[in-house]
This record gives C-alpha cells, structure tokens and sequence, in this order.
C-alpha cells in the first residue's frame, strides 16, 4: 500500500530465542497489568515498527497465571532468565509504570538497569510508587516521562540516535 512506512523492526517474545536482524534492541519492561484500551507495548512497537531494531517483548502468549512463581518450576525460571537475557543484551530498556499495579517487578528492572545509561522511563501521573521512580531516574541521569502521550516519540528518537541518523530513515 502506497505511503505506508515499511516495518523494519523484529518483535520477539518470550521465550523465543531466534535470530536477531535489527542493528539495535529494545527490551520492553514494565507494567503488565491489562487496563482499558490499547497495550502500551503493542502501541511502543507500532512507534518503532519503521526502524531497523529488534524489539524484545516479554509478554507471552501461552503464559498462565496459575504458575508457580518458584525457581524450581520450569516455564517460570524459563520467564525470568529469558527477561534477565534480553534485558542485558537490550541497548535500551524502557520501562512503563501504570496506575493499576505496584509493578515490583518493573521496579527491580528499573533498578537492574539504572546504572547502565540505556534506560527511559514514562510514570503514570496516578502510579503510587511515582516518587521513587522520579529520584532513581534524577540520581541516575535517566530521562523521566510523566506519560505515555511522547512515550514513543521520545523511544524513537533515543533509538535513532543510537542507529545514527543514516540508518534510521522513514
């Protein structure tokens, strides 16, 4: 279809483990807590869809909440290495937190990665432990969103600098 950009990016989720095409990655971590209208990493990745990145989605499709959190279960520990994975192999991590959870998972990635210089934050106005969040991302020098109305411009535009402007292209 004409006037349509080309989708250059590579979604993986977990657990998969293919390939990697993009020039740049992305770990998407964050909230996963289902809320009203579209999921913000689906609406992240259509933002990025034009650029040349692998996108590492940890959102499963066949997860099922009646896992075991428990090191000893397979599918769980497969989640959680799979995560510490791409989160390390990741050039940027972006990190949502929505109003409708504590996220303390997200909180211990936020932290995980705080000292890397490769995260981006966007906090719900609403998000309880927004305070927290705020003084890691100050101490840290990591840029703070206060929602997601520029979460994806401002993703794109740190990955574009990250590809080089030649290589970003539309």
């Amino acid at each position: 279809m004409a006037g349509c950009p080309v989708r250059k990016a590579q979604v993986i989720h977990a657990p998969s483990r293919p390939v990697i095409t993009g020039r740049r990655s992305v770990f998407l971590a964050g909230t996963t807590s289902r809320t009203a209208g579209s999921d913000w990493r689906e609406t992240l990745a259509d933002a990025m869809s034009h650029l040349p990145v692998t996108i590492f989605n940890p959102l499963r499709p066949d997860w099922d909440s009646s896992w075991r959190e428990d090191p000893t279960f397979t599918p769980f520990r497969e989640q959680v290495i799979w995560e510490l994975d791409m989160q390390e192999q990741a050039d940027l991590i972006v990190v949502y937190f929505g109003p409708a959870t504590d996220a303390p998972v997200s909180l211990l990635e936020l932290g995980l990665c705080a000292r890397a210089g490769k995260a981006i934050v966007s906090c719900h106005p609403k998000y309880r432990k927004r305070g927290n969040v705020q003084i890691v991302c100050q101490r840290f020098g990591i840029q703070f969103l206060d929602d997601e109305k520029d979460f994806g411009s401002a993703v794109v535009e740190r990955l574009k600098g990250l590809l080089g402007h030649t290589d970003a292209g539309r």
